[in-house]
């Protein structure tokens, strides 16, 4: 039986140290102190001081001894820190103070959006929930990667085919960053659903069978792109260089619509080869 991977109490703690570890004193103007730096990063006491807060309360932030921060501390912690707009949001999630939807995350893509993804051919297209799992593909999509329709449904989940299935693996020439793109995606996702225990147990799938995913899930990275460019070494028709847009569906916020497009005449023809009928 597969075991929570992230405790949100713990994730919070080690969250705030790293980002706190991670500011250079010398950014913030903050008055010189006789007594020298042991540790990276800004003291505790710096950060309480920026945030409005006690040392206790940071001391026991860090120590992940339960505390649930008001809205209010999040906002001064978020500025004390100088978190990006997706790490800001990646702490009102740790501590649900972002206010959530009611509806259950999506599983299966409504008909409207199935068929839009149908509809974007010949571009290669599918529609991702805050899984990764794939609910819908186009046939361009289905052969610029793998047949879906030939996998267990278990596995039709992005980042299980990039971790896990040997002919994906070896498609990405720059695979680790398409991995901890991915991986700062699921960490979101987490902290936005810690009621999923679906996503629970595919990040503890992952975390205990990839060395990679473990070592860069560690890093905390929660920089999402919407938009980015990738190369595939295809094993029919060679080296495709994509340009992909991620786009979000207002009444369906937790899905994803990932779109590719050649991102040169070379990778266009490549394309136009591989899905001529």
């Amino acid at each position: 039986m597969m075991t929570r991977t992230v405790d949100p109490t713990h994730e919070l703690a080690a969250f705030l140290r790293t980002r706190r570890e991670g500011l250079d004193p010398d950014d913030f103007g903050l008055p010189s102190r006789q007594q020298a730096r042991r540790t990276p990063g800004l003291r505790r006491e710096e950060v309480a001081e920026l945030a409005g807060v006690s040392i206790d309360y940071i001391v026991r932030l860090e120590q992940g001894r339960g505390l649930r921060p008001s809205a209010h501390v999040v906002e001064a912690l978020s500025g004390a820190l100088r978190l990006s707009p997706a790490e800001r949001a990646y702490l009102f999630d740790l501590t649900q103070q972002r206010p959530r939807g009611t509806d259950k995350p999506a599983t299966a893509a409504a008909p409207s959006l199935a068929r839009l993804v149908t509809d974007l051919s010949p571009l290669p297209a599918m529609l991702l929930n805050h899984r990764y799992d794939i609910l819908a593909w186009n046939d361009e999509m289905a052969r610029l990667l793998v047949d879906f329709n030939a996998l267990p449904p278990a596995h039709r989940n992005a980042m299980w085919l990039c971790l896990m299935h040997p002919e994906v693996r070896a498609l990405y020439v720059d695979r680790e960053r398409v991995v901890r793109e991915g991986i700062a995606h699921l960490r979101a996702a987490w902290a936005a659903h810690p009621e999923d225990r679906a996503l629970s147990d595919l990040i503890a799938e992952f975390t205990t069978r990839d060395e990679e995913f473990a070592r860069l899930w560690a890093e905390r990275d929660i920089k999402v792109s919407g938009r980015g460019h990738k190369v595939l070494r295809h094993p029919v028709v060679g080296v495709i260089a994509v340009d992909f847009e991620v786009l979000v569906p207002l009444q369906d916020p937790d899905q994803r619509l990932v779109i590719h497009r050649a991102a040169d005449e070379e990778s266009q023809a490549a394309l136009d080869r591989l899905c001529a009928p």
